[in-house]
């Protein structure tokens, strides 16, 4: 005989339904999607692409410019960027006067515009303007040709020889309002000069006083 025995069905009761199922899996969506009307799966796909396009947004580092990053300039001192150049006499005369007409050339290199006004000139007893308009405004990069007025208000006191003779001036940009003194060279100061002998001829000359103004040195007039 053989060794098989009967066969039983797999129905037999003696089977419970204890028995482990090898290679089994637990429901899964895709078993069910098929199932879903088109109108659902439709809005399913739509919630999760908005859902991706968000997260891929938080998750991604902000877009910068570079050029965004760099430090903006400061505006330069309106004085460091502002330069006088004494041109010569705008009249000359033999005769006495106790005026003068001086011209000058001013140029801003860089920055902002500049807005300039005379306000003195050099030494007690000498008044001092702009003209025809004591204020004035220069662009950058231009030049501008300026006539100053001086005029003689009182002789005593007043040197008859004029050494390293100065303008006194206010210079406004955006960055500040700044009071100045514009050294000049021998050329100024002989025409100076000239002008304090026409008008106080009679007056005990005496060595000028040193500038006392607040100029700095990188707008001297050598000339």
């Amino acid at each position: 005989m053989s060794g098989i025995g009967p066969v039983e069905s797999v129905d037999s009761p003696e089977i419970d339904g204890s028995c482990d199922v090898i290679g089994g899996d637990s429901p899964r969506l895709t078993d069910h999607w098929h199932t879903l009307p088109q109108r659902t799966r439709r809005a399913v796909l739509t919630a999760g692409t908005v859902t991706a396009v968000a997260v891929g947004a938080v998750l991604l580092p902000p877009f910068h410019d570079g050029r965004q990053d760099e430090p903006t300039p400061p505006v330069p001192w309106p004085a460091n960027i502002t330069e006088w150049r004494y041109t010569g006499l705008a009249q000359t005369t033999d005769t006495p006067t106790t005026t003068g007409f001086f011209r000058f050339a001013v140029t801003v290199e860089s920055g902002p515009p500049v807005a300039i006004r005379v306000i003195g000139a050099a030494f007690d007893g000498l008044t001092a303007q702009a003209v025809p308009d004591p204020s004035f405004t220069v662009r950058t990069g231009a030049t501008r040709r300026v006539t100053v007025e001086i005029s003689v208000s009182d002789c005593s006191g007043l040197p008859l020889n004029a050494d390293l003779a100065f303008l006194d001036v206010t210079l406004r940009n955006t960055r500040a309002i700044q009071h100045h003194s514009f050294i000049f060279g021998s050329a100024y100061s002989s025409d100076l000069s000239q002008l304090l002998h026409r008008a106080c001829g009679t007056t005990k000359a005496r060595p000028g006083p040193r500038p006392s103004g607040s100029a700095g040195s990188q707008n001297v007039d050598r000339s």
